[in-house]
């Protein structure tokens, strides 16, 4: 036999080996009251049947074995206990940054800091405190102290939003017959994220982005094996496209406020802003920071979106309720007059519509945290550097809180009917709640006014399989016909 080809083998089950150690080194934490559960398959865990099995299924599977409570799993490669319930999600709110911090995925590290320091190598803190501390850093940098999300500042946006969305659906669905919900969803959220963080609206790169965005959020929660044929491989060469994309962005951007071109945007505060010691941010910096809002404002957004058409397409009764009231909003506006921040506030029964969507299909499945030290949970220790997994889908469906879970009724959320507190909490809690969600709102509220002013649908697949990853798909896009009034 070829002694080189002994080499490669022998080498190659040196590292199945080392690997296998490793993996099951790493469960030896030296506790050992951990949660029940199991950690699945050496070095994969149980990430197959997370990423593949559809998530929301895999933690109620697991809260009906173990515990309704906590349970352990290895998912992307990390000890990761699951806390389940109204009570796990007032424990985790209350807890942010004093037993746990936020935390990214490998894959999303590597697709989102790529950003080199002058060392060349990306800048990661090591201790978990540190990283505690650049988190919270960032955040309040990039959106809180600007205030660019808080709903008096988005009140000004709320004419534009408007406009875009009409203008959009004048492109892409008037005069149509068949549309893909979905791929138009997408399209419409990511020119309002990029008209708005980025204060550009250039139809052929929004075309661009769209499709690598597309790749590189699939490749979000994925295994990072990065060769060709991978989502991981796919996702990265999307992120490089985006990025070299968003630089070119930036380098127009800079022109552009070196002419004396006003400054309106999240970009344009990015690229003026210094740190203490007076230096301004990078570019690849502000590209992988812009690169993240952009997905924050587009993938989940357009999810809701989407889900908003199948359901209420589903349904002549709701959709009936929700065009009365957006007629009667309509009614009272002038000729051209566009939407303003009364009008939304009149959009209740709307947004119950929206709950609901987002209720039994949630835009994002679930996030993590870090453990900051050991602490107790229902009488289990969870060691310090483990991963807690946060989900909506805990309470979501469950009886005891929603009678019929499986029912689309925005009657739920009617005036005097109350839910346990922490229990519905779409868009999270404590100091990490979405700071988007205003934006969200005022996005899916225009888009509900504009379509259903305009059309009437029907879904032509109720039965098309929708695919389990972290963040819902409709396998064909939604296909629905439209009726135009």
């Amino acid at each position: 036999m070829d002694p080189f080809f002994l080499v490669l083998v022998s080498l190659g089950l040196l590292l199945l080996f080392t690997l296998v150690y490793a993996s099951l080194g790493s469960r030896n934490s030296g506790h050992k009251n951990l949660p029940p559960g199991s950690f699945g398959w050496p070095i994969m865990g149980e990430t197959v049947e997370f990423l593949f099995g559809k998530p929301d299924k895999f933690v109620f599977d697991r809260m009906k074995k173990y515990s309704p409570d906590i349970f352990k799993t290895r998912i992307l490669g990390e000890d990761t206990a699951v806390i389940c319930g109204p009570n796990g999600h007032k424990f985790l709110f209350s807890n942010e940054q004093k037993l746990f911090t936020a935390f990214r995925p490998h894959s999303m590290q590597k697709l989102f800091r790529s950003y080199k320091t002058a060392a060349g190598a990306p800048p990661q803190p090591t201790a978990v405190e540190d990283r505690a501390k650049v988190a919270r850093d960032e955040e309040a940098k990039v959106i809180r102290s600007p205030g660019f999300l808080k709903p008096e500042a988005l009140v000004r946006y709320l004419g534009k939003m408007d406009s875009i969305t009409q203008q959009q659906i004048r492109i892409h669905w008037e005069g149509k017959d068949l549309v893909k919900a979905y791929s138009f969803t997408k399209s419409l959220t990511l020119t309002l994220a990029c008209r708005f963080f980025l204060g550009t609206d250039d139809p052929e790169r929004i075309a661009r982005l769209v499709e690598n965005f597309d790749d590189m959020t699939v490749g979000m929660h994925s295994i990072t094996v990065n060769f060709p044929g991978t989502i991981f491989y796919k996702a990265n060469k999307a992120a490089a496209a985006i990025r070299k994309e968003l630089r070119s962005v930036i380098g127009e951007k800079k022109a552009a406020m070196s002419s004396g071109a006003p400054m309106g945007d999240i970009l344009s505060h990015m690229i003026v802003a210094t740190d203490p010691t007076g230096k301004h941010m990078p570019e690849a910096e502000i590209a992988d920071k812009i690169m993240g809002l952009l997905t924050a404002g587009y993938s989940t957004v357009a999810t809701a979106m989407t889900f908003f058409m199948k359901y209420v397409g589903e349904r002549p009764d709701i959709y009936k309720k929700v065009f009365d009231e957006q007629m009667e909003i309509a009614a009272a506006k002038k000729e051209g007059e566009l939407l303003d921040w009364e009008d939304l506030q009149k959009m209740k029964y709307s947004w119950n519509v929206m709950y609901e969507v987002m209720r039994l299909t949630p835009p994002l499945q679930g996030t993590f945290r870090e453990a900051l030290t050991d602490f107790t949970y229902a009488g289990y220790t969870i060691p310090k550097g483990w991963k807690v997994y946060w989900t909506v889908s805990t309470t979501n469906k469950n009886p005891e809180f929603f009678p019929n879970p499986d029912k689309f009724d925005p009657s739920r959320y009617e005036d005097g009917n109350t839910f346990p507190p922490f229990t519905f909490v779409p868009f999270g809690g404590g100091p990490r709640m979405c700071p988007g969600k205003e934006y969200a709102r005022l996005a899916i509220l225009v888009f509900i006014h504009n379509v259903v002013k305009r059309f009437k649908w029907e879904v032509v697949d109720r039965k098309e399989k929708i695919l389990g990853d972290m963040m819902p798909t409709p396998q064909k896009g939604l296909p629905i016909h439209l009726h135009h009034h």
